[in-house]
């Protein structure tokens, strides 16, 4: 692993993010859409953080100040007309000055591809002394893509346009991904000899294939499944990667030790952490920035966001944690339960129907059904602190700042606006009234009325 490090401080990468998106119909940024509650381009800068890549440069255009604004720790170059993808790699030229080794060029759009296959195309260039390594799928459907042309020794002899493929070529189901490593010295030096003599008047990174081969250079090919080389140009097909995106997580997940009662009904974000042993029903939603420790279960219906559960707690059916939820082990959160910017210690419940919001809530307390944390006044949000052991009556508002001790207890249907004391009882309420015969006399005025 320390090699393979080392290797790559002298990699570096463009990702091309210049395409203005009009298919999207959006007016955010077409790499900026998210798969997995992560932009496009997140996932792509992700891959490479992974591999510690040691340059970074995304070409940008239209739109730019919104991809500018949203990333850090990169270069950016600017492409001001949209001259092909040869043009955009030459566009980051300057940003680039001074940097000899290995370059991936990617694209902002094509997210899924994963750190270990920009790994191999780096492996295969340097292993092999390639001029260039280009990825390559094995499409269901060609259609038009470009074919990828193999010699006899498994190296690529052309890539040949769908228009310009000879019927034997077509019958090819290797395509092009416009994915590629090139080798430092070899960039720079085979784009100035890239042409813009065609139907287009655009300059083609394909062409370095040819132009690398001209000089007896060899270059060589990575395959891997289709899945990983889809590009997202219309909100249809960010949902089939999403969906992609979705299974793969499933897969990885159930893998790991965690069972997923419907899989393809259960949706994670890009950094969900779920230990094993983990019971997930139908129908959960993981936001961003979710840990489950090992044993928990998390019941159907439930919305969960910036939190983390810890081990053998029990969340739902039908719950929502939002961000700031701390649950400590063994708790359970009930049915129709929120939980926001709180910490629930161990063997704590709320089991139905209440709010806990700026709380923190003592170990083995129990909450009764239909309890509010009343933290807000329109201006300010101020904390509840209720204590280890206390018991909180059902239908009961604790309007904060407000301490409830350890072990005291909160009468039903109260609402609670002063301290209460570890071991004593709070109970606010009017003196209950019965008004002997009232409700038959009313039935009866009634009934004569009608």
């Amino acid at each position: 692993m320390g090699n393979k490090a080392q290797k790559n401080n002298t990699v570096g990468a463009v990702i091309l993010a210049a395409g203005m998106g009009t298919r999207m119909r959006s007016s955010r940024h077409k790499v900026l859409h998210e798969i997995g509650g992560l932009s496009m381009l997140g996932h792509v800068l992700s891959s490479l953080d992974t591999l510690s890549v040691a340059k970074r440069v995304v070409v940008v255009g239209a739109e730019r100040g919104q991809v500018e604004s949203a990333v850090d720790n990169v270069s950016f170059a600017v492409q001001d007309k949209q001259l092909g993808t040869g043009h955009a790699v030459q566009c980051a030229r300057q940003a680039l000055d001074g940097f000899d080794g290995d370059v991936l060029i990617l694209y902002g759009d094509v997210p899924m591809v994963s750190a270990a296959t920009m790994q191999k195309l780096i492996a295969t260039r340097q292993e092999n002394n390639h001029a260039l390594v280009v990825l390559g799928f094995k499409a269901d459907d060609p259609a038009s893509y470009g074919r990828l042309v193999l010699g006899q020794d498994d190296n690529l002899e052309a890539i040949v346009e769908f228009k310009d493929a000879s019927p034997s070529q077509k019958e090819i189901n290797l395509c092009n991904s416009g994915i590629m490593v090139v080798g430092g010295e070899h960039l720079f030096p085979l784009l100035d000899k890239v042409s813009n003599n065609n139907a287009a008047g655009e300059y083609y990174l394909t062409d370095l294939v040819a132009l690398a081969r001209a000089e007896d250079n060899s270059v060589g090919v990575v395959t891997v499944a289709e899945d990983e080389v889809r590009g997202v140009n219309s909100r249809a097909e960010l949902a089939e990667v999403e969906e992609i995106f979705q299974n793969n997580m499933r897969r990885n997940a159930m893998e790991n030790g965690v069972t997923l009662l419907d899989p393809k009904s259960v949706y994670f974000s890009h950094d969900t952490k779920i230990s094993p042993d983990v019971t997930v029903g139908q129908n959960v939603v993981f936001g961003k920035n979710v840990q489950v420790e090992v044993g928990a279960v998390i019941h159907a219906f439930s919305h969960i966001e910036g939190a983390k559960i810890g081990a053998g707690s029990k969340i739902g059916p039908y719950a929502r944690l939002r961000p700031g939820a701390n649950v400590g082990s063994n708790v359970k959160i009930g049915n129709f339960v929120e939980v926001k910017k709180s910490d629930i210690e161990d063997g704590a419940k709320i089991s139905h129907l209440s709010y806990i919001g700026d709380a923190s809530v003592g170990a083995g307390a129990n909450i009764g059904a239909g309890t509010i944390t009343c933290n807000y006044d329109g201006f300010s949000k101020y904390k509840t602190y209720i204590g280890s052991g206390a018991f909180i009556g059902s239908n009961t508002s604790l309007v904060a700042p407000v301490k409830i001790g350890d072990e005291a207890t909160v009468g039903a249907g109260s609402t609670i606006t002063g301290d209460v004391e570890a071991g004593a009882l709070g109970v606010e309420r009017s003196k209950q009234k019965n008004l002997k015969g009232w409700s038959t006399n009313f039935r009866d005025k009634q009934k004569g009325k009608k």
